[in-house]
């Protein structure tokens, strides 16, 4: 009987401690306007497009809302604790990325607070880079 509150206690005090982290997610810009890309656009560049996240330290999220073969307007959103982020601007940020192709493959970079940051797509993951660090992100819906 003690091993079973011992085990309910400690599946409670689990769910307590780490689902606000998973179920905490920011609320949507307010001027947020997806723009599905132009049928034309090349496949590998309209995989950019969409709602993407990840965790690295702090928690990001980052939406591609518009995009075609020279730009893309990005929201970049910064959350969570860290203790190397002193500075780091923490909510949404909007940046224009200027799209190029690097060794074949399509980019996506734009200065940000840490200076370049750049994104690719690797298979389904958008993988970012910047002297700050590197974080892959998953598509979210």
């Amino acid at each position: 009987m003690k091993t079973f509150v011992v085990l309910t206690v400690s599946i409670v005090l689990v769910s307590i401690l780490f689902c606000p982290m998973v179920m905490a997610g920011p609320t949507m810009p307010a001027d947020l306007q997806m723009v599905q890309p132009d049928p034309s656009l090349p496949k590998e560049l309209e995989a950019f497009w969409g709602k993407w996240e990840g965790t690295g330290g702090l928690q990001f999220f980052i939406i591609v809302e518009k995009i075609d073969e020279e730009k893309a307007s990005l929201y970049v959103w910064r959350g969570g604790t860290w203790a190397g982020a002193e500075g780091t601007p923490l909510g949404w940020s909007r940046y224009e990325a200027i799209v190029i192709k690097k060794y074949g493959k399509y980019n996506l970079w734009y200065y940000s607070p840490f200076g370049i940051t750049e994104y690719t797509l690797e298979g389904k993951y958008l993988d970012t880079s910047s002297p700050g660090g590197s974080l892959r992100l998953s598509r979210v819906p």
